[in-house]
């Protein structure tokens, strides 16, 4: 497959990932295409290739191709990050417009979201490095899509470093222990902290008292008082939701 990166209509190359994307067009179609530029970051792409070789779900992002490097060819969806994270700051004004959309649209969001994760942990995997950077929204079609999942690794696994890659908004306490067990608690309080900040907003909270409940519980510092897996905290998170 013949990439003309030269020819890009679309360069990323501020992120500490250590990685370099491209929006480009070939064979008639747009492309998303992510290279590495450091040992560290072909690691990660290396771990991105095996996690979406074992997962599948319909809103998360998967390569169509991987090429030597390795490269990770993407196809191409129109949408905002909620989080724009660049070695130049954060820019949060997708996820402010986000969170001003109805009630019923961030709700489906979030369940997206969750449904995603029931397809991640069912393959024995467990989210690292998820935030509102991971969360690409279509507004004009009203769709969320999960995108820059290359951390997620299978778990549980003992954390060997002083802490693992991700954002401190997101990150459950166990994250930053040498020797703390990483496992699908830890993806309940990262789900949990997703389902506050999008039902957050500048004026408060915009959910429900039950669902505020859910993203405490899930949140709780100690992992034996959060929901013990994906699938309780689903569940709980769905029996707030109104019928349709």
């Amino acid at each position: 497959m013949e990439l003309p990166l030269d020819s890009a209509f679309a360069i990323f190359d501020a992120q500490d990932s250590g990685c370099v994307s491209y929006g480009v067009e070939a064979s008639g179609r747009r492309w998303f295409v992510k290279t590495a530029t450091t040992a560290w970051s072909r690691r990660s792409l290396l771990r991105a290739a095996r996690f979406h070789a074992a997962v599948r779900h319909p809103a998360i992002v998967r390569p169509e191709h991987v090429l030597d490097g390795p490269t990770l060819v993407y196809p191409w969806h129109d949408g905002s990050v909620l989080n724009h994270a660049t070695t130049h700051g954060s820019d949060r004004s997708a996820l402010h417009r986000f969170q001003q959309l109805p009630l019923r649209d961030v709700e489906a969001a979030i369940d997206t979201i969750l449904d995603a994760h029931l397809a991640v942990t069912a393959t024995g995997y467990v989210a690292v490095d998820l935030y509102d950077g991971c969360f690409l929204y279509d507004f004009h079609a009203r769709r969320l899509r999960l995108i820059d999942l290359d951390e997620y690794r299978p778990g549980p696994f003992t954390l060997d470093t002083d802490r693992l890659p991700g954002s401190r908004r997101y990150m459950a306490p166990e994250e930053f222990v040498r020797g703390a067990v990483i496992d699908q608690r830890t993806t309940v309080y990262t789900l949990g902290r997703t389902i506050h900040h999008l039902l957050d907003s500048p004026h408060g909270w915009r959910g429900s008292r039950n669902q505020q409940q859910v993203a405490v519980r899930a949140t709780t510092t100690t992992p034996a008082d959060r929901y013990p897996d994906v699938v309780a905290l689903a569940a709980a998170w769905r029996t707030t939701l109104p019928n349709p």
